[in-house]
């Protein structure tokens, strides 16, 4: 998980399998890039795989993302209701 307003620089290809790869990196199986302005939703998330490509969708990405955002309180609307 990588908020953007914390990257220095542009996270291109080479920096992700970088930062993925098991022996010269934290070793993962990619790379969230997440809370991101969008007109569609609240945030914004961008998923890339380990060779820097982009994924579609993630089930884990999004729970793990969903979890970050939490932690974080960056969702201001009420948890209260199920």
């Amino acid at each position: 998980m990588l908020n953007p307003t914390e990257l220095v620089g542009e996270l291109e290809a080479f920096r992700i399998q970088r930062i993925c790869h098991r022996n010269f990196g934290v070793g993962s199986d990619g790379i969230l890039l997440g809370p991101l302005e969008t007109k569609e939703g609240d945030f914004g998330l961008r998923i890339f795989n380990p060779d820097g490509s982009e994924a579609e969708k993630s089930g884990n990405g999004l729970r793990i993302f969903s979890r970050y955002l939490w932690i974080k309180a960056l969702s201001k609307k009420d948890r209260s209701r199920s």
